[in-house]
């Protein structure tokens, strides 16, 4: 309690958190936090979604009208999910890979995956939580494609 008073500190709530005057907020706890009634609020242009679903769909809307930028979570997430990829994989094949290796599969998985994103939103001027959805459609394709030619 002294620290708080000695640097003139506040209590604020978990809505207010997502409303302060900031550049970036991190909603990384809990889905359907930003919604439609709070979206107009956000002052941060830019949203990184580390939860799983934190912003809903009206609020989507509402965060790219107003110019936001979101970096959704099926992007921001997928980290996490190539490392236990990579952990499986080796599981799998007996391997044990050096943290330095993991680290530079990552970066190399990652930056494909940011560019990939990035440049599908840009040629087709859609928002980034778009662009990811198309990326992983035509990904799709491209496997389904190969794997039933005749069809």
């Amino acid at each position: 309690m002294q620290y708080k008073e000695k640097v003139k500190g506040r209590d604020i709530t978990p809505d207010e958190i997502l409303t302060l005057p900031v550049d970036i907020i991190v909603p990384a706890a809990l889905e359907n936090v930003i919604t439609r009634d709070n979206a107009y609020q956000i002052k941060a242009n830019i949203i990184l979604e580390m939860a799983n679903g934190p912003t809903t769909v009206e609020a989507d809307a509402i965060l790219n009208a107003n110019n936001k930028i979101i970096i959704p979570d099926i992007l921001a997430n997928a980290g996490g999910v190539a490392v236990s990829y990579f952990e499986w994989y080796q599981n799998i094949h007996d391997e044990k890979w050096s943290k330095e290796d993991v680290f530079a599969k990552l970066e190399t998985k990652m930056i494909k995956a940011v560019n990939a994103v990035y440049e599908t939103a840009q040629s087709h001027n859609v928002s980034l939580r778009d662009a990811a959805y198309l990326v992983a459609v035509k990904r799709l394709n491209t496997t389904w494609k190969k794997t039933h030619p005749r069809e």
